[in-house]
């Protein structure tokens, strides 16, 4: 079956779930005072939150996930 045929069969739900747990992103969460760094999938899913930036992106690399930068 070719890509084409593939990606046409699929139901609404599984074309919105394609890509969830390859794609990640982080953002800066302030949680009781302190500066945490939270890792989202990409429908919004919090996944993690971890103490810093480096550590987030080091997770994310870890798990083999693609980091997906927001503007």
């Amino acid at each position: 079956m070719d890509l084409e045929r593939t990606l046409r069969s699929l139901s609404s739900q599984d074309f919105l779930s394609l890509g969830l747990s390859q794609v990640a992103y982080v953002r800066p969460l302030e949680q009781d005072g302190d500066n945490y760094y939270a890792i989202y999938a990409a429908d919004g899913t919090q996944m993690a939150v971890l103490a810093s930036q480096d550590a987030a992106l080091a997770a994310i690399r870890q798990h083999d996930m693609e980091l997906l930068t927001l503007h």
